[in-house]
């Protein structure tokens, strides 16, 4: 299981310490809980301590980022605390497309809005989609988090490069082309993130797996990755040059998840490719000793030790110190999701871009906002139990409580008791 982090009596961090410990220092009233998630205590009567060198190690990925504080100890490397951050780029896109249509549809019936602006602004030298900033924000927000609760030394991050021009049109030469960075390793690996890991013929996982042409090579078919995907061996030798309509001819379903699944596009590859240099400049700024090592090392580290598949994994493995690297058995990572602090808009629309719900008035209501992690034992009606989760609040007092993938509704501020206040993000263990 993963360590406790630990804050001496002035909140300089400490080395993360074993759950039975920090039981036992909570019991003895030696120390207190300073917080909920990650969990991390306080001492009461203890000031500095003995540390050893801590590396906190980033997997930057599209939609989710592995994390990972590895500790380097007399006795080897061992990872000490994990974690999978859920970024929110796809919810911030959808919800500026969703913006521009209200203000255009506002427009186009004449009615009153916000005349728009195009060529008054100027964007910065650094400047990235919002979509984008935030994975980078998220990114940077935890390492200061983590810099704060544990003594770090030194970060590593991977640095993958997607060459998306390649994949599209692998003929593409001379003075068309200066020939990137992706030589098999990142190419591979996107095939398998894309395809799930599995045979797209028959779905078997954990085998070894080949590259193979869609429309066969013999009838035309291109190396571009569209047309490309990934089959077992069985499979693999079983197709042939057959045309994939007539292998699949008795799987309809399977045939059109392959051929939806071959279009998809390659904007996860571009968000990488696009906030990799700004992650590494934000990560220069804490001070630490930081090192960049690409995907093929991380790869060759995870697979030479036998580890499975995994974002948090694949953090662990970073750079030239991760092989060899411990990772415990009972360690299980913290998922981390990002919500936001909520939203600039004063009140709700209707699709025809007229307010449907009244301006907000009070950002808290009876001492608690949207967001707020609290425990609610209800003793009492039709929900008696205890719930945990992110609170939505409510003028009238009757909160919301998410708890892990269900919400429950209609519980009244009397049962909530404060667990930690909002910071922008959900936590399940």
């Amino acid at each position: 299981m993963q360590r406790v982090f630990v804050l001496d009596t002035k909140k300089k961090p400490l080395m993360p310490c074993h759950p039975a410990r920090a039981r036992k220092l909570l019991k003895k009233g030696k120390a207190a809980v300073y917080r909920r998630y990650p969990f991390t205590i306080i001492l009461k009567e203890r000031v500095d301590g003995q540390l050893q060198p801590v590396e906190i190690k980033f997997d930057p990925g599209s939609r989710t980022t592995g994390i990972a504080l590895v500790g380097h100890f007399e006795r080897g490397s061992e990872v000490i605390w994990a974690g999978n951050l859920n970024h929110r780029g796809l919810q911030i896109k959808s919800n500026l497309v969703s913006r521009r249509a209200i203000r255009r549809s506002r427009r186009n019936r004449k009615t009153r809005y916000r005349p728009a602006r195009f060529l008054n602004r100027r964007r910065p030298k650094s400047w990235l989609p919002p979509s984008l900033r935030s994975r980078v924000d998220n990114v940077k927000n935890w390492a200061l988090k983590l810099s704060r609760l544990a003594p770090i030394t030194q970060i590593a991050v991977e640095t993958v490069r997607f060459d998306t021009q390649k994949m599209q049109n692998p003929e593409v030469s001379g003075m068309e082309y200066q020939q990137g960075e992706l030589a098999g390793y990142e190419f591979r690996e996107y095939l398998l993130e894309k395809w799930g890991r599995q045979c797209a013929y028959c779905g078997v996982q954990n085998v070894p797996l080949e590259v193979e042409h869609i429309q066969p090579r013999s009838k035309e078919g291109s190396n571009r990755v569209s047309n490309l995907t990934l089959a077992c061996t069985k499979c693999n030798q079983k197709k042939g040059n057959k045309d994939v309509k007539d292998f699949l001819k008795g799987k309809p379903d399977r045939l059109k998840k392959i051929q939806a699944q071959a279009k998809a596009s390659l904007r996860d590859t571009a968000a990488v490719n696009a906030t990799r240099y700004a992650i590494g400049e934000a990560l220069k700024t804490f001070g630490f000793v930081i090192s960049f090592s690409s995907g093929g090392r991380t790869k060759f580290n995870r697979t030479q030790q036998g580890y499975p598949k995994e974002h948090w994994v694949d953090a662990a493995c970073v750079g030239e110190n991760g092989n060899p690297v411990a990772i415990p058995k009972a360690i299980t990572p913290l998922i981390i999701t990002a919500k936001g602090r909520g939203s600039r808009q004063k009140c709700r629309m209707n699709k025809y871009g007229f307010p449907r719900t009244g301006p907000k008035k009070h950002k808290r209501v009876k001492g608690f906002q949207t967001g707020d992690i609290v425990k609610a034992i209800v003793t009492k009606g039709k929900k008696i139990g205890t719930y945990v989760g992110r609170v939505a609040v409510r003028a009238t007092g009757s909160f919301d409580i998410g708890s892990g993938i269900e919400a429950v509704g209609s519980i009244s501020y009397k049962y909530c008791q404060l667990l930690q206040r909002s910071d922008g993000y959900d936590y399940l263990k």
